[in-house]
């Protein structure tokens, strides 16, 4: 195992004239490295007319901009030095990623800068078509959501932006022009809105230098604000059910948690890894292993700048769904009553250092830690500073932040499936609860 000082490493970061925030971690002993440009805007920057407009952008930014206005030359230029360009849009926030090979950085963070700064708005409409089609996974033959995760936060979010879809609807795509996409780019891709992150083995001056060359065109631009905290619709026990002809039921249990600042947050993340974090953990072992109720089944956690969900997400045969609630709810009282155990305790704190440890070696992950926490908490957290609040927890902190998360009041629990001779069970379920606060 690696020696604890590793985690100790810090970050360099660097402010250009125009605003971006460079932030490098040089990890000599790769070979490869990553950028990544990490930018707050999401749905949760929309409204409803325009929800969808940040996704939009992402797609177009491949097609081309003013430097390199052919989008396929584009992206060979990129590939043919070892990269390979993509974007990803959340519901708060939106990155732009390729690995980098050390003795060509030039190229990719050229490409990246120029085509976020001056995109040229091609082929509006065929991207529309893609972004349409990408929409119908999210949806049935009807036209409902069939995606417990969009169930989920709509259910608990309401009208704020939080509970819109990622990628809009097919009629807020459908209506989306030019004008919106233009306007929407000047508001969101300023540099004071944006991080540039680097991992691997350059040295921070090489990557600030480049990065000056790359982003000049990028104006500076203000940061965005996340708007009101949401106000929790939860109001629970609720069940929303959609009734879909599959051979499996997808079944997600939901609570609303405190954000990653929180001094709670750290005794939400040793929950989540006794509960779900290997073959070993309850939810697994009980679920899976002993009573064959699911296919498959997992903890997440989704967090916000004000807020995070906790989640409960299982796959399973249509008719074991009610069993399943029971036995999740089950789990998770047991952890309100008495906590975890000192040896599933122990375990968590264990496994939280070494994958910490691991990320050490992943410039992916350093990118995820110190670019979007510069980007939506600057700066961003130390390792160590992060690994001492979990060994901090103890057992009588689980028990207290479960009784406080896990709740009826906040429980919003989403199934998706055949729904014959289940929404009954699954509703008589969740009303019962039993040993949820």
């Amino acid at each position: 195992m690696k020696s604890p000082d590793v985690l100790h490493l810090e970050p360099r970061r660097t402010t250009l004239d125009n605003g971006l925030r460079v932030v490098t971690m040089e990890l000599p002993h790769l070979h490869a490295a990553l950028v990544s440009v990490y930018v707050r805007s999401g749905s949760r920057h929309e409204d409803a007319r325009t929800n969808g407009v940040s996704h939009f952008l992402e797609h177009l930014f491949f097609r081309g901009s003013e430097g390199n206005p052919i989008g396929r030359v584009m992206n060979a230029m990129v590939e043919d030095v070892g990269g390979d360009l993509n974007g990803v849009t959340t519901r708060d926030h939106g990155y732009y990623f390729s690995p980098v090979h050390p003795s060509k950085l030039e190229v990719p963070l050229s490409v990246l800068g120029d085509m976020l700064a001056r995109p040229l708005f091609k082929e509006i409409d065929v991207e529309r078509e893609v972004i349409l089609e990408e929409i119908l996974d999210e949806v049935d033959e009807d036209g409902r959501d069939i995606d417990v995760d969009n169930l989920a936060k709509q259910a608990l979010f309401g009208e704020h932006p939080l509970a819109m879809k990622i990628g809009g609807t097919r009629d807020t795509v459908a209506a989306l022009r030019e004008d919106d996409l233009r306007a929407h780019h000047a508001r969101a891709y300023g540099a004071k809105n944006m991080v540039l992150s680097f991992a691997g083995p350059v040295p921070h001056e090489q990557v600030v230098e480049v990065a000056r060359r790359a982003f000049k065109h990028l104006p500076e631009g203000a940061a965005l604000d996340d708007g009101p905290v949401p106000a929790l619709h939860a109001s629970g026990p609720k069940l929303i059910a959609v009734d879909h002809k599959e051979s499996q039921t997808s079944l997600q249990l939901s609570f609303p948690a405190v954000p990653e600042h929180h001094a709670d947050f750290a005794a939400l993340r040793v929950i989540k890894r006794a509960l779900s974090d290997g073959l070993a953990s309850r939810l697994q072992l009980e679920l899976v292993e002993s009573r064959g109720l699911a296919y498959s089944v997992g903890a997440g956690m989704d967090g916000f700048t004000d807020v995070s969900m906790f989640d409960v997400g299982a796959s399973c045969a249509p008719k074991k769904a009610p069993a399943l609630a029971d036995e999740i709810l089950r789990i998770l009282a047991e952890v309100c009553e008495g906590g975890i155990s000192e040896t599933e305790l122990v375990r968590a704190k264990l496994k939280s250092r070494i994958g910490l440890e691991f990320m050490l070696d992943s410039p992916a992950e350093m990118l995820g830690w110190y670019g979007l926490g510069d980007l939506q908490r600057p700066p961003a957290e130390p390792f160590a500073v992060w690994l001492e609040r979990i060994e901090g927890v103890t057992l009588a902190d689980v028990i207290r932040v479960a009784r406080s998360t896990f709740t009826k009041r906040g429980l919003v629990s989403c199934v998706v499936g055949p729904l014959a001779g289940v929404e009954k069970k699954l509703r008589a379920s969740l009303e019962a609860a039993s040993g949820l606060p």
